[in-house]
């Protein structure tokens, strides 16, 4: 499954970048759901982000490590796959995207999952979906001029 979430914030592209930071990665977490972040090296490739999720009653362990990153005159981006994944994903990739406007920047959340099943897929998207739809405003308001 994809998706795809962009958001129009008020700071230069590179100015953005600089701040993907524990700080941010903190402010970023979705209601209802408590994690520890045990492990945060960055947004460089080779860099890894360990995290222990609680989701009601369960604790799980999701790693990922950055597999890419590229920056130029209009872009930066960094992509992140999951080596250890909570039930019932299978899969990870997300690529965090800063483009460069006049005045602005748009960060885009490019996520792709699989779970093994179409219906679970399916029945997980609007959690996912929500998920980074709530950091809409948070985006907007961290990088507010």
């Amino acid at each position: 499954m994809k998706l795809r979430i962009t958001t129009k914030v008020e700071q230069d592209f590179r100015k953005v970048f600089s701040r993907f930071d524990l700080s941010l990665f903190n402010k970023l977490k979705p209601p209802l759901v408590s994690f520890k972040v045990i492990r945060f090296d960055g947004c460089k490739r080779g860099d890894k982000v360990e995290l222990e999720i609680g989701m009601l009653w369960k604790k799980q362990f999701w790693r990922a490590v950055i597999v890419d990153d590229f920056d130029s005159e209009c872009m930066i981006y960094f992509t992140d796959t999951g080596e250890i994944l909570p039930k019932p994903l299978t899969y990870w990739k997300h690529k965090h995207i800063i483009e460069k406007c006049v005045d602005s920047s748009k960060i885009i959340d490019d996520i792709c999952y699989e779970t093994g099943s179409k219906i679970v897929n399916f029945l997980l998207y609007p959690l996912i979906f929500m998920q980074f739809f709530y950091r809409k405003p948070i985006y907007k308001s961290y990088f507010r001029k």
